[in-house]
């Protein structure tokens, strides 16, 4: 088992990654790490992910109670997030928040990834759902997403990022790079124009697969319905610009013969004269 200097440094690390990665910018994000059933460890407010030290880690108690730590550093007031998933599954050792830019983006538009597309997203995360906008620091945000985190290791904050969960806080990053990923190549096929999303009998065989690989944490079961009207909407807009672009390319086509003829019927003139 690990010690406690031994997470702090691996919160240390992580916070490193996710903000090189670009899932977090300036001071934003959060992590918290259950280290029994009384101490959390978790990250400090207003400070850099990509800038911290073991030293400004800060110890809580369920309640978010400091318990230890420099003084000059305060736990984030979004842990109430993280206490809350604590308290409703008692199998989650870590809790990771970020805001990734594509998986955000989903976010912000209202489009939950709960589609069956990539078969390691089926395996690992499942369908995501999106929790309701609450204000942050508050506990809004905790109460609108309490009706998803039985049943789901990651949400998505509706104007907001993302929270993800698992047995330890390497599990619980892996889910964030996951999620992102997934987003990542969701909206590029959109931009493309299609989305094959496989079907029920596909995803129930990828999910059966969980138990062989021994894989803990909660997921739900990915739609195989098609495509909702936001996405669509997001593919028609794609299609609209890809013909306005080809319009553009035409009438500048035009314009190019139309210049060539007129510099021709000028140096026949010049020639003849």
């Amino acid at each position: 088992m690990a010690t406690e200097f031994e997470i702090k440094k691996q919160i240390v690390e992580i916070g490193k990654r996710i903000w090189t990665r670009g899932y977090v910018a300036s001071n934003d994000g959060n992590m918290t790490v259950k280290l029994n059933d009384k101490e959390i460890l978790a990250t400090p407010t207003g400070i850099s992910k990509g800038y911290m030290t073991e030293d400004m880690i800060i110890k809580c108690d369920l309640d978010g109670n400091v318990i230890s730590g420099n003084p000059k550093y305060k736990p984030s007031s979004e842990v109430k997030m993280h206490l809350a998933v604590y308290k409703a599954r008692p199998d989650i050792k870590s809790v990771v928040h970020a805001h990734p830019p594509y998986a955000t983006s989903f976010a912000v538009a209202g489009i939950p990834l709960d589609k069956c597309v990539l078969p390691e997203a089926i395996i690992v995360i499942g369908a995501v759902p999106i929790a309701p906008y609450g204000l942050p620091s508050t506990m809004e945000i905790p109460d609108r997403m309490m009706p998803f985190i039985k049943d789901s290791d990651v949400i998505l904050l509706e104007n907001h990022g993302a929270l993800t969960f698992g047995t330890d806080l390497l599990n619980a990053y892996h889910k964030m790079e996951t999620l992102e990923h997934t987003a990542n190549i969701v909206w590029k096929s959109i931009q493309l124009g299609n989305v094959n999303i496989m079907p029920s009998k596909e995803r129930d065989r990828l999910l059966a697969l969980r138990e062989k690989f021994n894989l803990t944490g909660e997921v739900a079961a990915c739609n195989t319905a098609p495509l909702g009207q936001e996405s669509q909407n997001i593919m028609a807009f794609g299609q609209y610009s890809k013909n306005q672009k080809q319009e553009t390319n035409d009438t500048n086509t035009v314009s190019e013969d139309a210049i060539k003829e007129i510099v021709g019927k000028v140096l026949d003139k010049l020639r003849n004269s």
